[in-house]
C-alpha cells in the first residue's frame, strides 16, 4: 500500500499496551518537561498517522515504530539503500538460497533479556506465519534456524539477492519472547531493542517513549519522546509554529511557505504520485484510451499549481529520490497510439478516485480531472479516507486512482515495488496489469545479485511498464519535515521514510 496510511480510528491495543493507557493529560504533563537544554529536554513530536493496527509490527504501524526509533532489524539501510549492520554484526551468503547472519553480542532487549539467535528465529518465523503476511514477505518465503547462540541461517524458497535489504524492513524487527505471549497479537511495547522504548499508548491520540538506557548503540541524547498523532496537516504546522511540538512530520505544501525556511526542510523522496489506470475493465482496458489519458496529463501544471514548486516533474516511475535511475532510464517500449479526442468523447464516464490522507492529492485529482476532460473524457471524482478505498482500488472498482507510492519502502530496491504493483501475481496491483513482457522483465531484475546489473534490468522493466500506460506518473514528491533548525538537532531526513527520530535527535 502507499506510504500514506489510514486515518485515525480507534483500535484495540495489545494487552500489555492497553495496561499502559493513561489519560492524554498525563502525556501532555510529561511532555511539558522542557526546562532543560543541551539534550536533557524531552522531544515533542507530531506524527501524521495514528496507530491503525494497535502498533502491530506486521502492518504500517511498523513504520511508525521505526520512525520513532523503537524497533530494529538485523540490518539497516544507508542513504544509498545498501544494507549495513544493525542487530546482525555481519553476514555472508552460502549458495543461492542461504545466508548466515552473526548476531551482535552486546544487544539487549528493552525488557532486559539478551538478544540471541533464538530470538531472531522466533521473530522472523512469527512474521512469516503472520496473517495477513507483511508486505515485504509477499514475494518470498523465509526459513530461519539457529546455529548456536549467535548464528542465524536463513534460507529462501527462491534465490533472493536482496535478503539483507529485506531484513531492514520494519516489519521484520526483532522482539523479545514476551512480545509474543498473547498468541494472537504481537506487542512491541518494552520488547524491542531501539534507543527508545514504547511506554504508553493512548489509542489514536498520543504515545510516550522513554530512553532505553541499555541501548547497544549508546544512550539516546533525549530522555524521551512525547508523541501526538495529528492527522490534520494544518494543525501539525500550527503546533510547530507555536512551539507546541519540536518536530512535525509531513508538513503540507500549503503550510510550508507560511512557516518559512527556518522551520521546513525539503528533500527529494522516493515517492512517485501516479495515475493508475484500470487495464482490466472499462474504458482503460483499451491501450489507446490509456495513451490518450497519458497525453492529457501536464505534470508541470501539477508541480506549479498544486505543489507550489515543491515537487519534481514526472520523469518515470522512479524519481530523484532514487539517484541512480536517471542515468539508466530508457525510453518506454510498446506504447499504443493514443485515441483521438473524437473517439475519447464516445466513451463512458470514468471514475477517478483518490484519498484525503495526503492533503495535496484531492487538489491534484481536480487538476487531473480538468486535464482529462479537456482531452474528451467524462469524469466523476470520488475522494474518501484511504482506509475506505483500498479494498475497492485493489479489486479494480475504479477506472483511475491517484496514489502516492514510495518506490523503495519494502526492500530499498524498486524490484519489490515493480513486482507488487505491476505483475500478474502482484499483491498491490491497482492497475490490474498482467503483461508477459512486464513479468519477464521484473523476474529478470529480481534474479540478479549484482547491484548495477539489477538496476539496469529494473529500468528495462520500468520502460515496459511505462509502455503499457498502466500508470501515468504525475509528480515526484519532495518531503517537507518541520523543525526549528536553530534548536533541534539530529532529525533524520530519510528519502525512504524509515527514520525520523534517532538516538542523536535532541533539543538544544
Amino acid at each position: 500500500m502507499p506510504t500514506s496510511r489510514p486515518r485515525p480510528r480507534r483500535v484495540a491495543l495489545p494487552l500489555a499496551a492497553a495496561a499502559l493507557l493513561v489519560p492524554v493529560a498525563t502525556a501532555c504533563t510529561s511532555s511539558g518537561n522542557s526546562g532543560g537544554s543541551g539534550g536533557d529536554q524531552r522531544l515533542k513530536v507530531a506524527m501524521a498517522f495514528p496507530p491503525a493496527q494497535a502498533m502491530s509490527p506486521y502492518g504500517d504501524d511498523a513504520v511508525t515504530l521505526s520512525r520513532l526509533a523503537v524497533v530494529e532489524g538485523l540490518t539497516r539501510l544507508d542513504r544509498n539503500g545498501e544494507a549495513k549492520p544493525a542487530l546482525a554484526a555481519s553476514w555472508k551468503r552460502d549458495g543461492d538460497l542461504a545466508w548466515e547472519f552473526t548476531v551482535r553480542e552486546n544487544a539487549v532487549f528493552q525488557d532486559g533479556t539478551k538478544l540471541d539467535a533464538a530470538a531472531v528465529v522466533r521473530s522472523l518465523t512469527a512474521a512469516q506465519k503472520a496473517s495477513p503476511k507483511p508486505r515485504v514477505l509477499s514475494d518470498t518465503t523465509l526459513t530461519a534456524t539457529a546455529e548456536g547462540a549467535d548464528t542465524v541461517r536463513i534460507t529462501t524458497k527462491d534465490a533472493d539477492p536482496l535478503l539483507p535489504q529485506r531484513l531492514a524492513n520494519p516489519s521484520l524487527s526483532v522482539l523479545s519472547a514476551a512480545a509474543y505471549k498473547d498468541g494472537s497479537k504481537v506487542d512491541p511495547a518494552g520488547h524491542a531493542t531501539g534507543p527508545f522504548t514504547l511506554a504508553e499508548v493512548n489509542g489514536a491520540v498520543s504515545a510516550t517513549l522513554e530512553r532505553n538506557d541499555t541501548y547497544w548503540g549508546g544512550k539516546a541524547k533525549a530522555p524521551g519522546v512525547d508523541v501526538k498523532f495529528v492527522a490534520d496537516g494544518t494543525a501539525r504546522a500550527n503546533a510547530l509554529r507555536t512551539k507546541d511540538v519540536d518536530v512535525a512530520e509531513y508538513v503540507p505544501i500549503s503550510q510550508a511557505s507560511l512557516l518559512g525556511d527556518g522551520l521546513v526542510h525539503e528533500f527529494p523522496s522516493a515517492r512517485t504520485n501516479g495515475l493508475s489506470l484500470n487495464t482490466g475493465r472499462g474504458v482503460f482496458a483499451d491501450p489507446a484510451m490509456r495513451a490518450a489519458a497519458r497525453e492529457a496529463i501536464d505534470s508541470k501544471a501539477l508541480v506549479d499549481g498544486v505543489y507550489e514548486g515543491r515537487a519534481d516533474t514526472a520523469q518515470g516511475l522512479l524519481g530523484p529520490g532514487v539517484p541512480w535511475a536517471a542515468d539508466l532510464r530508457t525510453a518506454p517500449t510498446g506504447r499504443a497510439e493514443a485515441a483521438a479526442p473524437a473517439e475519447v468523447r464516445k466513451t463512458a464516464q470514468i471514475v477517478l478516485a483518490t484519498y484525503t490522507n495526503r492533503p495535496e492529492l484531492p487538489e491534484a485529482a481536480t487538476v487531473v480531472q480538468q486535464q482529462l476532460e479537456k482531452r474528451g473524457f467524462t469524469v466523476k471524482q470520488v475522494v474518501r479516507d484511504y482506509a475506505q478505498m483500498e479494498a475497492d482500488a485493489l479489486a479494480g472498482k475504479y477506472d483511475a486512482f491517484i496514489q502516492a507510492r514510495n518506490t523503495l519502502l519494502d526492500t530499498a530496491d524498486p524490484v519489490s515495488y515493480l513486482a507488487s504493483d505491476f505483475t500478474c501475481d502482484g499483491s498491490f496491483n491497482i492497475t490490474q496489469l498482467c503483461a508477459v513482457p512486464v513479468d519477464t522483465a521484473v523476474d529478470r531484475a529480481a534474479a540478479l545479485a549484482d547491484t548495477d546489473a539489477r538496476h539496469r534490468a529494473e529500468m528495462t522493466a520500468e520502460a515496459a511498464i511505462l509502455g503499457s500506460d498502466a500508470l501515468v506518473p504525475l509528480v515526484h514528491e519532495r518531503f517537507v519535515q518541520g523543525y526549528d533548525d536553530t534548536r533541534v538537532r539530529g532529525v533524520a531526513l530519510d528519502p525512504m521514510e524509515r527514520t525520523l527520530i534517532t538516538a542523536d535527535t535532541r533539543v538544544g
